[in-house]
């Protein structure tokens, strides 16, 4: 009898799976506001929101402080009314995606590296999402509908590195990922795995002891590219999300995008390079905000954005100082910017 209380305790108090937490997500900008003590909406959310919902799930809920309605974590989730202006320069497709697709979900841009759109799906919805106008209802779902654009990549023996994106990759289910993994292991020229996530951050109990043996397992060299923009993203949990990363033998490096209000201060970048290099993640770019359509709000001036760099690099060593770059549609890299 007592053994079968405790069995039924233990099951109650059993944390919740990543997947778990992703279907239990906010998906209202009400809500989110009321669970943070904010009664009213200071910032105004869009009238169309419905194109692209509020998406915020309880562990970056948590991270972010009540009452205040400037949190650099709620500035980057919460809809706002300037989503709605028509700005001159902002365009739907600013990274120029679309004239670079190759096949259904991949995407060339850059000599020897083939981007596949793997899932349409996030564990959040980033208020800046360079893709928040992507057609992915015409990028692949199941498994058979990935060989077109990986028979491109089996054509071209220059491609040597694939890179998982989406959405997040890390949305797909494990078996699923496996599959593909062992789809793009099995083109011999195909040296390097890069996968860019924001899950491992958002919600760190998608790292599992699964999906770490599974990377390992793989014969291509790993690059795992985290997305996080300032210091308080950064908890227990994400920390060791981040060590488990490191028994898989991945390189791991980070990308944050310069926000308005959000990481536009020098401290706060300091603070966010520390503790990526204290848990051996490389910070590797500092974008320039992509001009998408619904975003300018968010935009920093270069200007700023160079000073900022420069100011960092009189404080930190070189390895800790990310290259702050741009995209522009149609070139053949990222334009180093300082």
């Amino acid at each position: 009898m007592n053994i079968v209380a405790l069995e039924t305790e233990s099951v109650r108090t059993r944390p919740p799976s990543w997947q778990a937490i992703v279907k239990s997500a906010i998906r209202d900008s009400s809500q989110l506001l009321r669970r943070l003590d904010l009664a009213s909406d200071p910032l105004s959310p869009p009238v169309e929101e419905q194109n692209f919902p509020t998406f915020v799930p309880e562990t970056w809920l948590r991270r972010i402080r009540p009452g205040d309605p400037l949190d650099p974590l709620l500035l980057q989730v919460l809809p706002q009314s300037a989503e709605d202006s028509v700005v001159t320069g902002f365009v739907a497709d600013a990274v120029g995606d679309l004239a670079a697709e190759q096949a259904p979900g991949l995407i060339q841009k850059y000599h020897g590296r083939a981007l596949l759109i793997t899932s349409g799906a996030c564990a959040i919805h980033c208020r800046y999402c360079f893709r928040r106008h992507y057609p992915y209802d015409q990028a692949p779902v199941s498994m058979p509908q990935f060989d077109e654009a990986l028979e491109v990549v089996r054509k071209d023996n220059q491609i040597d590195e694939v890179i998982l994106s989406g959405g997040d990759p890390l949305m797909m289910v494990d078996k699923k990922l496996q599959q593909l993994i062992e789809m793009i292991e099995a083109i011999d020229h195909v040296r390097r795995l890069r996968i860019h996530t924001r899950l491992p951050s958002l919600i760190p109990q998608r790292v599992t002891s699964d999906l770490v043996n599974m990377l390992k397992k793989t014969r291509l060299a790993k690059v795992v590219v985290l997305h996080i923009n300032h210091p308080h993203e950064i908890d227990v949990d994400v920390r060791q999300a981040m060590a488990r990363l490191g028994e898989c033998h991945a390189l791991l490096l980070n990308q944050a995008v310069l926000l308005k209000g959000v990481n536009d201060d020098l401290e706060t970048l300091i603070a966010l390079s520390k503790q990526l290099v204290d848990n051996r993640c490389q910070p590797y770019y500092l974008h320039q905000l992509d001009r998408v359509a619904g975003v300018a709000h968010f935009e920093v001036p270069e200007a700023e954005g160079c000073k900022l760099i420069e100011q960092m690099r009189a404080r930190l060593p070189g390895y800790a100082v990310p290259r702050y770059v741009r995209e522009s549609a149609g070139e053949s890299s990222k334009t180093v910017i300082v």
